[in-house]
């Protein structure tokens, strides 16, 4: 991959700027109770020795206290990831809230957790609300799409105890969002998709993460070996979503949201577009300029600059050895986030919608473009969905700019679908 050597007024200010970066923790590293026929996590185990994962808790409270210290804002948010992190009991997030408070130095702090939803029961439901967590809960869509993928290590499907947990989380007052690996089963159904979270889940904040990958086969392995962009002589992982399945899928939802749901549901990717649209930061990584400032922590104290590159030659150190404000601040960090932008092909940095799109996710580059730089294999995708929204994002754009709300984009919307 070619990398072009371009550093702009802008990244000369962030890095001049205060220090601010999120961090994904994985305490149980890869460790999970499901073996979802997708997740680019679980073969982390073999990178790590094999063996069962637990953060313990000396580098937690290390962890806890850089984290706190190495931000300069006045609010820090954890996440808490996996693997499956409730595999670690109540106790351990207790341990964790102790030192949140003891090194919180006058700072707000959040928590946010991702969970598959298949462990959590009236005690976690409890802690969640009382302690004002936000749940991630991983959902992929409708029973025949969910189980197709997301099963237990004994096969089993696991929809309805997910169903049962969102109904635990209703009544208990978590507040939650939903989190969707949009793969080939999910295409032609994005509007059947998004009405069913909207109306069986009653989910007002959805995230649609497309799943690409590209494998390796493994001798006598159940499932084949997801490997990184780098890797020479991989293929297309079955699952995948093909490029234009993926921009009718997100065409299909924006238009069942753009009539009826502004303001009302938040879909992550159609906010982050607006934002774009607007000149604002979207808050997506994959929509960033460059990237690099969800740093990745396991189990052990390594560290990583994005959950999809945790690979041993992207480790850029360990906090028991360097703090995560250092690592933070490092060259090999910085450059990782250039990348996004500065190993993309010509026609990629010439596109109407490169402002919008910016190469989206580094993870997903398995084509070459025409100057031999690496290209998303969604390309196709999503320049259908943008040239789709562009309209609507032109009109939100005009209301915001009076000060009005852009859910007056509905009536818009409708009549211009020919809606009544």
């Amino acid at each position: 991959m070619e990398h072009k050597d371009i550093y702009t007024f802008r990244d000369a200010e962030r890095e001049a700027g205060p220090v601010a970066f999120q961090t994904m923790l994985k305490p149980a590293g890869s460790t999970c109770n499901l073996d979802c026929h997708y997740c680019y996590y679980l073969d982390k185990a073999a990178q790590y020795g094999g063996h069962q994962a637990v953060m313990s808790d000396e580098l937690l409270e290390r962890y806890i206290r850089q984290y706190i210290e190495a931000n300069d804002v006045p609010t820090v948010t954890f996440c808490w990831h996996g693997g499956e992190p409730l595999l670690l009991g109540l106790d351990f997030y207790r341990r964790a809230l102790e030192l949140e408070r003891r090194y919180a130095d006058g700072k707000r702090i959040e928590n946010t957790l991702q969970t598959n939803g298949t462990l959590v029961d009236e005690a976690w439901c409890g802690f969640f609300a009382e302690n004002g967590f936000l749940i991630g809960i991983s959902l992929d869509g409708p029973e025949d799409i969910h189980d197709a993928f997301r099963r237990t290590k004994g096969g089993q499907p696991t929809f309805a105890r997910v169903m049962r947990t969102i109904e635990r989380f209703r009544t208990a007052g978590v507040e939650y969002n939903t989190l969707s690996v949009v793969n080939r089963l999910s295409e032609g159904r994005g509007a059947e998709i998004y009405r069913f979270f909207r109306d069986e889940v009653r989910s007002r904040y959805m995230q649609f993460l497309p799943a690409v990958e590209h494998v390796v086969d493994r001798e006598g392995a159940a499932r084949p070996l997801i490997v990184s962009p780098d890797c020479e002589g991989a293929r297309l992982a079955e699952w995948s979503v093909t490029a234009a399945g993926y921009g009718q899928f997100l065409c299909d939802l924006f238009d069942e949201w753009i009539v009826a749901d502004v303001g009302q549901c938040f879909v992550q990717l159609f906010d982050a577009t607006l934002a774009q649209w607007c000149g604002v930061q979207p808050g997506v990584c994959s929509m960033g300029e460059t990237c690099g400032d969800a740093l990745v922590v396991e189990h052990n104290g390594d560290v990583y600059s994005c959950d999809h590159f945790v690979y041993p030659e992207y480790l850029l150190g360990n906090i028991r050895e360097t703090t995560l404000r250092e690592i933070y601040r490092s060259r090999r960090r910085r450059d990782f986030g250039l990348a996004k932008r500065n190993a993309l092909p010509a026609e990629c940095l010439a596109c109407r919608y490169y402002f919008a799109c910016r190469g989206e996710c580094p993870k997903h580059r398995f084509e070459t473009g025409a100057d031999g730089c690496r290209k998303n294999s969604l390309c196709e995708g999503l320049y259908r969905y943008f040239r789709h929204a562009e309209p609507y994002m032109d009109y939100m754009r005009g209301l915001l700019a009076r000060e009005q709300s852009p859910a007056w984009v509905i009536p818009f919307a409708r009549s211009r679908m020919g809606l009544r």
